[in-house]
């Protein structure tokens, strides 16, 4: 068997070396002959190279490792595309924290208004992404971690033909709090799971194909987190943590507000002390800074879903994948985050029936809000985009989203120019 060839392409992420410790994991199984890391950012890629290839002989993951700020030569032979960009760096995410807050709005990078203005940003580049990819290396598959992605998947799967798996590692949270809860082995737990990136539900939850008790139930909810535990005993579901900022709006807007500093900020502190810890040519290890970046376990799921694609394992794992009538009243081509199937022959999602109530109208209402944006982020749509705003749970005032809409974009000029007309 030949060697595989594996691009990261936003190789200048701090999570880069989960990637790489990932695949010293699965040496075995996943034969790579060549990782290739791909940025614009040339210092934090030379960094990040020098990081990567000492920590790879810590790992005694004997492995080619080289950068390049090529996109062909990064995608070109690629069996996988990791992709983990971030346009306009921690500095347009802060932007997307503070003006939703000036509005009284929830200002956060993936929910809400600062979501939107994220993904007005990153499904152009995404899409350039894409069409490399079915260019160079039409067979391979791209995976994906870019925010907020069930909008960029969608993006993609509607308006190109590259394979594409859009991950995160909010699927494995029920089947983590039920391990941490019952002392259980994690390949043993299983469930529904229906809703969007950063808006979903588990329920029906098994234990080596057994259903849990409500007792137990109680106990896996008390290991959830950002969201009333009493509230989450009563809807009888795991829900995404993300939900914190729909059903303790109030409270949340108010804690940003008088925050010192937005996530955002905190982050850029944080990534300040990685990067001299990784540009360090005495470390070889993670640095401790990493664990308080947030984010981790995406590299699990990312490794899961490469050895089952590569070496057909019918994979049970939640991805964000087109609805394809797994969810009835859903469109067809809606991106969906929901259990699949994964194997050599793709993704395929799990049917889903008993679908619970309480959750039909904010997954549609957010849905709704995510196709619209999707359209008008492709076609610098100004319409579609108010459209968007307008069918936002969090936001849905006309006279907020006017002014709003015109600030995001005007703050963000320089990344859209599928509204400016500055290509």
């Amino acid at each position: 068997m030949s060697g595989i060839k594996v691009a990261i392409i936003g190789a200048g992420s701090s999570y880069s070396p989960e990637l790489i410790e990932g695949f010293a994991k699965l040496k075995d199984r996943l034969p790579i002959e060549e990782i290739v890391l791909m940025d614009i950012n040339e210092q934090r890629l030379e960094i990040m190279l020098g990081f990567s290839r000492r920590f790879a002989e810590h790992l005694n993951y004997p492995v080619k490792i080289r950068a390049t700020t090529d996109r062909k030569d990064a995608i070109e032979g690629a069996r996988f595309i990791n992709v983990q960009i971030r346009v306009g760096g921690n500095a347009a995410r802060i932007n997307d924290e503070k003006i939703p807050n000036k509005y009284g709005l929830i200002g956060q990078e993936t929910t809400g208004a600062g979501g939107f203005t994220k993904a007005l940003r990153t499904i152009p580049a995404m899409l350039d992404i894409a069409r490399d990819v079915e260019r160079y290396s039409p067979d391979a598959w791209i995976i994906n971690y870019t925010n907020p992605a069930g909008l960029v998947t969608e993006a993609v799967t509607k308006y190109s033909k590259a394979n594409m798996a859009g991950l995160c590692s909010g699927g494995l949270f029920p089947r983590n709090w039920t391990v941490k809860a019952l002392g259980v082995d994690p390949e043993s737990v299983r469930y529904d799971f229906y809703g969007l990136n950063h808006l979903n539900y588990a329920w029906n939850i098994t234990v080596d194909g057994r259903p849990i008790t409500d007792e137990q139930f109680d106990l896996a909810a008390d290991h959830s987190w950002s969201l009333d535990k009493d509230m989450v005993k009563r809807l009888r579901l795991l829900p995404s943590p993300y939900l914190q900022y729909f059903y303790h709006r109030s409270k949340r807007v108010t804690e940003q507000q008088e925050a010192p500093l937005t996530r955002g900020e905190q982050v850029q502190l944080l990534e300040k002390e990685v990067f001299a810890a990784y540009a360090d040519p005495r470390q070889y290890e993670k640095p401790a800074a990493l664990a308080k970046r947030g984010g981790g376990g995406y590299s699990e799921v990312a490794l899961g879903i490469m050895d089952a694609i590569h070496n057909d394992k019918n994979m049970w794992a939640v991805v964000n994948v087109p609805n394809r009538g797994a969810v009835p009243w859903m469109p067809e081509d809606a991106v969906v985050e929901i259990a699949c199937n994964v194997g050599k022959h793709g993704i395929d999602p799990l049917p889903l029936h008993d679908i619970p109530a309480s959750t039909w109208g904010l997954v549609s209402a957010v849905k709704n809000y995510e196709q619209l944006t999707v359209e008008a982020a492709v076609h610098g749509d100004k319409d579609k985009a108010l459209y968007a705003l307008l069918a936002h749970p969090l936001i849905g005032e006309y006279d907020i989203a006017v002014p709003l809409l015109d600030e995001l974009l005007e703050a963000n000029k320089v990344y859209l120019p599928q509204f400016f007309g500055n290509r």
